[in-house]
């Protein structure tokens, strides 16, 4: 029944009352998801021709990303006072150094305790979005073939918006952003997914991005290189490798988990009750104490600037390098910039296990120097073997070997999948799922872990800053599975 309320009225007149209509908290998406999921064929592409149609749009522009020293930067300077590597326009991002101090536990891909690294400071928040629509009364989903010059093959599914704030308004002087108005006007959609979730927290300085799924009901005006995909489409393609974007998993994962039947004990039942897991993750941020400060890039510690790099000294982690991009079908068709390029393929694993038959992801309370607050959530295992391969086992990162060793059939699910590929060139990472049994990973983990379900992961990515990006990853893999984590 309407709710009668006033509004403001002049001081001599009376108070007029209007209707207002509450809304239902209930939320009919998970069902609409769960009938997207179950849809293995959209109504524009089936999914065996998607190699097809993602290889004729490769085919149909010309892309080009060649490595050059920085000298050749359009742009791009070393600041003479700083080092600081930046935009002569100020604006899009800026390379500097970073101190940083850890007091907790160490935790991170590299040296513990105190470390100084470059780091790509972005204060902008981007937009990562996707246009939902429903055909046929199934939920589909706008994607793009979009070129990223640090993709390994260029060209991947990414969101219909992919963003920054510097993109969107313009700042490079070139073409404005398709379906940009969907996300951003007064006139925008309904939104299905609306949160702030950080970006990687070891390369970038606090940066954030606003993650968003708005439903569409009218026409959209449609582009080559756009498709609309079935939610079960999407994720039979994240089971390749190289083929769903970052931006495309991050988006994805803030979905809430579709409804698989009523029966499902996962969705209610956990290890850790809800309010428990909350207290766990606030105790986990007030003991790590880290201090990270920008510092200038000239002279960092442990770091060499040459021609065409900036390189850690014992060549380990990533270094620093510039390239140039042709590209046009972009805003710009072609323009320099840095990138980080990451040395060697990175992992990033959960450990599963069923405890009265609900599955559990062991996940990491993990501290970067990148991060807004302290800790997020993590994968079990999120490293690069190869920097840690001269130690002895008991200095690695803890269960990394575990699930470097784990038999075939123990693993759930594989795919090596590129990380932001605007801003890292080359940056792959071998994701997994792996079975556990208590002595792999006990019932009881070690500080810093705990036993959480995917539906108590689903419902923490609704909110910002709880699972770090490769945390995502892991979670829209988890829901690309049918019946995840069974």
């Amino acid at each position: 029944m309407p709710i009668l309320t006033a509004t403001p009225s002049p001081p001599d007149s009376p108070p007029v009352s209007r209707a207002v209509a509450l809304r239902t908290r209930e939320d009919p998406l998970p069902h609409r998801l769960a009938a997207s999921a179950a849809a293995l064929d959209g109504a524009h592409l089936p999914t065996g021709d998607f190699a097809d149609w993602l290889a004729e749009r490769g085919r149909a522009h010309a892309f080009r990303v060649d490595r050059i020293p920085f000298p050749a930067l359009d742009g791009w300077s070393f600041d003479e006072g700083t080092g600081n590597l930046g935009h002569r326009s100020g604006r899009f991002f800026t390379v500097e150094g970073l101190h940083v101090t850890e007091q907790g536990e160490p935790y991170g891909d590299g040296p513990a305790a105190e470390w100084y690294q470059p780091t790509i400071r972005q204060p902008e928040v981007g937009i990562l979005g996707i246009l939902a629509k429903e055909f046929d009364g199934v939920l589909h989903f706008l994607m793009q073939a979009k070129m990223e010059p640090g993709n390994p093959n260029l060209l991947q599914l990414s969101p219909t918006v992919q963003a920054t704030r510097s993109n969107y308004t313009a700042a490079h002087g070139g073409g404005r952003v398709r379906y940009i108005e969907h996300f951003t006007g007064p006139g925008r959609g309904r939104p299905l997914v609306d949160s702030l979730q950080s970006e990687h927290g070891a390369w970038f300085f606090r940066k954030s991005n606003r993650n968003m799924v708005v439903e569409v009901t009218g026409d959209v005006p449609e582009h080559p290189d756009f498709v609309w995909l079935t939610l079960g489409q999407l994720n039979r393609l994240l089971h390749r490798d190289n083929i769903v974007n970052m931006d495309s998993r991050t988006v994805l994962a803030c979905l809430p988990t579709p409804v698989r039947g009523e029966s499902d004990p996962s969705a209610d039942s956990a290890l850790l009750g809800d309010t428990e897991l909350l207290s766990w993750i606030t105790g986990e941020r007030c003991r790590h104490h880290v201090r990270a400060e920008t510092v200038p890039l000239a002279g960092l510690p442990g770091w060499t600037r040459g021609e065409d790099a900036v390189s850690r000294d014992d060549g380990r982690y990533f270094q620093v390098v510039a390239v140039a991009v042709r590209a046009d079908n972009r805003e710009v068709s072609g323009w320099t910039q840095p990138l980080i390029e990451p040395v060697g393929l990175a992992l990033a694993a959960f450990l599963v296990r069923e405890f009265e038959g609900v599955p559990h992801v062991l996940v990491h309370a993990r501290a970067e120097g990148g991060f807004l607050d302290t800790i997020e959530l993590a994968p079990t295992v999120q490293c690069t073997p190869g920097n840690y391969a001269h130690l002895p086992a008991e200095q690695r990162p803890l269960f990394m070997d575990t699930v470097l060793a784990a038999e075939r059939q123990r693993i759930r699910y594989e795919a090596v999948h590129a990380e932001e590929g605007g801003r890292f060139l080359d940056a792959e990472s071998r994701y997994l799922l792996v079975d556990a049994d208590e002595g792999d990973a006990p019932a009881d983990p070690p500080p810093g872990y705990a036993w959480v379900t995917p539906a108590q992961l689903s419902a923490l990515v609704r909110h910002g800053h709880y699972l770090n990006v490769q945390a995502r990853t892991l979670l829209a893999c988890l829901n690309a599975r049918p019946q995840a984590g069974r």
